[in-house]
């Protein structure tokens, strides 16, 4: 019997998962992408000769890759070297005070002890109790749902669910309730940035987003060798099972015929034919026309049009004194919250913003030799569609960003020539009609996670993997995003998903 063919667009970590889950189904798969490499926004940059991973680097839910890998009849260990980071991260701020938080709920609660006193250490347990309740909440019916609803939420919840559900306020946001869990606003701030990692505000996102923190409690991972091995892995589990990649291939339409994908055009002319079609491009890049009109009017209606964060990051080497830093740090300016009404409100770079740095030779075997690899990251308005911002704008925000690390007691020493920044512009050339947008939609207001678009779209045969889809940004939602959309397209088909 003829294999059934599906098709990936784009070869993110989403991407990735999608071709392997449908190939080790038996089917043919050929994803196309349009770099050089897999991966998507989980990309290195060379500084200086020396790789810098320069997009996500946090690595959590381990299980959700231990699964996809256990599935293909592989096991993680044998294509990744994976080990826990007791320190999660340390946090500094202007007036010289710093907080390491880890693994172990009891030590970081005594780190909190000493750096706000004992009340604070209890309300910092209460709140860890409160994440996990809203994290258990809202696994199974939610996260790992197709296409959740308030209402399928509820009838999956049941009573104690429900009980559950309005325990965690998800109508009040997250900076509310964080005010609300803790006196000292640095706190109130450190844990306030967990927002951002679905590219969002912490004054518009709902409370549910705590949930994010007993994510980062339940264990923080380093990957030896960097976070590109973990596309690399997953490329060579696509190859085990046949399927096949094409770099510099763009996609340029779908072909669709009778109301059905039936396959895709590629900028060259060619028509490829499918059974299947799987997006792994950011969901407004589909809605705005850049795969056709018809992909266009394909993406589910009420889906949220406003954007989530973009950045500036810096890729660089530098030698570091004044400050041991820990393999993640995040430097705190002194009114946090006005980062956000700067970039949501008045779409402009912030003035003062926090800096996250990752310090990729900390904490894990590495090489040493030189200056230390590190990667910065402010957050920006995603505006990379309207243009380039003016050189003394970018000048303004990196006089900022570096002023802040140096209050906070951190020397950087670099050349120019190991330096390499990229603006929300950059991002928009990378990922088309998105200005930069990181995230997809932001998570602002209790209705916004539903709004998100799930796996299956209004066009037969097309499907919706990646960060701006259901269940959402980073890395084990994508790679969640990437089962949902092969298990969608099975089902579809008449095909059992075991």
């Amino acid at each position: 019997m003829k294999k059934r063919h599906a098709i990936i667009i784009g070869a993110g970590i989403g991407g990735l998962v999608a071709g392997v889950e449908l190939a080790r189904r038996g089917f043919r798969v050929t994803v196309f992408e349009q770099g050089e490499q897999p991966g998507g926004k989980l990309r290195t940059i060379d500084v200086g000769g020396r790789a810098i991973d320069s997009g996500p680097t946090v690595f959590t839910l381990p299980w959700v890759f231990e699964e996809i890998f256990t599935s293909a009849g592989s096991r993680i260990d044998e294509h990744l070297q994976i080990r826990p980071a007791e320190l999660l991260a340390r946090h500094a701020w202007r007036d010289g005070s710093r907080l390491d938080l880890f693994s172990d709920i009891e030590q970081s609660a005594a780190a909190i002890a000493d750096f706000a006193g004992a009340s604070e250490a209890s309300r910092y347990r209460k709140f860890c109790a409160r994440a996990q309740r809203v994290y258990r909440t809202l696994e199974q019916p939610f996260m790992l749902a197709q296409r959740p609803s308030i209402g399928t939420l509820i009838r999956a919840s049941g009573l104690s669910g429900l009980l559950d559900l309005w325990h965690i306020q998800p109508f009040q946001s997250l900076w509310k309730a964080l005010g609300k869990s803790f006196q000292d606003q640095r706190l109130r701030g450190l844990f306030a940035r967990y927002a951002t990692y679905c590219g969002s505000s912490p004054l518009q996102a709902p409370a549910t987003l705590m949930l994010i923190a007993h994510v980062e409690q339940s264990g923080v991972w380093q990957i030896e060798g960097g976070m590109r091995r973990l596309a690399d892995a997953l490329l060579a589990l696509l190859h085990q099972h046949g399927g096949k990649i094409y770099y510099q291939s763009i996609v340029s339409k779908l072909d669709v015929s009778e109301a059905r994908v039936g396959g895709i055009r590629l900028s060259s002319g060619e028509r490829v034919c499918a059974d299947v079609v799987i997006s792994n491009s950011d969901i407004t890049s589909t809605q705005s026309g850049r795969l056709g009109q018809q992909a266009s009017a394909a993406v589910p209606a009420g889906s949220n049009a406003q954007r989530s964060l973009s950045a500036v990051t810096w890729s660089l080497l530098a030698e570091c004194s004044n400050f041991e830093l820990a393999h993640h740090n995040v430097f705190f300016p002194d009114d946090y919250p006005q980062e956000f009404v700067d970039i949501f409100e008045h779409h402009r770079l912030p003035s003062n913003p926090a800096v996250y740095v990752c310090a990729q030779d900390r904490g894990i075997p590495s090489d040493t030799r030189g200056p230390e690899r590190l990667f910065l990251i402010t957050n920006a308005p995603a505006t990379g569609d309207q243009g380039r911002f003016l050189p003394s704008v970018t000048q303004s925000l990196e006089a900022a960003t570096f002023k802040l690390l140096a209050d906070c007691g951190l020397t950087l020493n670099s050349r120019p020539e190991h330096a390499v920044m990229t603006t929300p512009a950059d991002f928009e050339v990378r990922f088309p009609g998105t200005g930069g947008a990181l995230y997809g939609t932001p998570a602002h207001g209790w209705k916004s996670s539903f709004s998100r678009p799930g796996s299956r779209s209004n066009l037969p045969g097309l499907y919706f993997a990646g960060g701006s889809v259901h269940p959402g940004p980073g890395l084990p939602m994508v790679a969640i995003s990437g089962r949902l959309a092969a298990e969608a397209a099975m089902s579809d088909l008449g095909m059992s998903a075991e």
